[in-house]
């Protein structure tokens, strides 16, 4: 089969490899219809080759067609059409069955101190050959499939994979009270998603801040009111004059590990990309290798009693936190990976209805065949054309 894979710092190609097979009684093959770029993608493609190898197989959200059920699958059959969460989860565990997914006991990876197994995403979560590929090993088939119905396009049922279980998870951990309160920090996919969401869900006001323009627009087509990161030098007293003096109820960082804006941060990122991968894993795992400009004005925006919702990823180990401000603030800080499943029966109702709520129909910017991945890859690390959400279709 034909597939993405990895071949180095901001490196993809597509190419011939072994298609997959049942290993396990509980696996499922998926022909894939449609897969995702996804905005953590971009770290494989710029800062964790180190924990990469060369050859593995890219992707984290992906939907198609079962073709092929291990005997212990009973919950979904071949023909069924599919979305495949992110993480790789066994639904009967402490964790899963605690809505914990994305900690998921069987499938943690231990070896790295991490938690559930995901698809197509470095050897510290498993090493799992990813969905941006003609076809898709799933383990844990016997609860992991989320079946979905035939008939309406790829693009109203893909987003269940990820930016949509992350982004109403973030705006979950937010807390925002009835007509409270919003700041999204980073208009990417999830960013944009996430603001949709917390409109939806009856916030009085969801103030989005970016700085590329393609973003800002989209969210402004919504209703979104934006904040331009080129137009201001003020961003905190802005959004203060903009809050009563007081601040947002929430602010949700939607940006995550950057690759500018923190000068350390690139240091060490460019330090790491020229030493040996099993050197540069080290000085990743042990150092502060995130840029925290986001983090840092979410702490100083959110009001005093607030809370800060992470779900842009992270990768640092030594990150520093202003400890005194959030204790003096008295800040709630809510995080993690979304646990995709815990959130299919609150979306799946949204995604039935004929009036699309959330705009899933047209999110994506670009559908480009899995052949042209490279220069998919390419076009969103460099948002050129407008890139905000790229759909690979094999």
């Amino acid at each position: 089969m034909r597939a993405v894979t990895w071949q180095g710092r901001r490196d993809v190609s597509v190419d011939n490899v072994p298609d997959p097979k049942i290993q396990e009684p509980t696996d499922a093959i998926v022909r894939i219809t449609s897969a995702g770029i996804c905005g953590s993608d971009l770290h494989l493609y710029e800062v964790l080759g180190p924990f990469m190898s060369e050859g593995d197989i890219l992707g984290h959200e992906s939907m198609g067609i079962v073709e092929e059920a291990g005997p212990e699958v009973r919950t979904v059959a071949p023909g069924d059409r599919v979305v495949v969460p992110l993480q790789i989860c066994c639904g009967y565990c402490h964790m899963c069955r605690e809505g914990l997914q994305s900690q998921c006991e069987t499938t943690q990876v231990r070896e790295h101190g991490m938690g559930a197994a995901r698809f197509g995403y470095t050897r510290l979560y498993g090493g799992v050959p990813g969905g941006q590929a003609e076809y898709l090993r799933v383990p844990q088939s016997q609860y992991m499939p989320i079946k979905v119905p035939q008939g309406m396009p790829d693009d109203r049922f893909v987003y269940l994979s990820d930016v949509l279980p992350t982004a109403w998870q973030g705006v979950e951990y937010a807390g925002i009270p009835d007509g409270g309160s919003l700041v999204v920090l980073g208009l990417g996919p999830i960013g944009d998603m996430a603001a949709r969401i917390a409109t939806f869900r009856g916030a009085g006001r969801v103030i989005g801040v970016d700085l590329v323009p393609a973003r800002l627009e989209r969210a402004r087509d919504r209703g979104i009111e934006v904040i331009d990161l080129r137009e201001t030098d003020d961003l905190v007293g802005e959004i203060r004059d903009r809050t009563g003096g007081r601040g947002p109820d929430a602010v949700i960082d939607a940006v995550g590990m950057e690759t500018h804006g923190s000068t350390g941060a690139r240091l060490v990122q460019q330090v790491a990309g020229l030493l040996p991968d099993m050197l540069a894993a080290k000085a990743m795992e042990r150092a502060g290798v995130d840029g925290l400009t986001a983090l840092y004005s979410a702490i100083d925006i959110v009001r005093r009693g607030g809370t800060v919702s992470l779900i842009g990823s992270y990768g640092g180990m030594a990150d520093p936190l202003p400890i005194l401000t959030l204790f003096d603030k008295q800040v709630q800080v809510r995080m993690g990976q979304a646990n995709v499943k815990r959130w299919v029966d609150d979306l799946v109702p949204l995604l039935a209805r004929d009036d699309d709520p959330l705009g899933v129909d047209t999110f994506a910017t670009h559908h480009m065949p899995l052949a042209e991945a490279a220069r998919a890859y390419d076009m969103f690390q460099k948002k050129r054309d407008g890139a905000v959400k790229i759909l690979l279709q094999p």
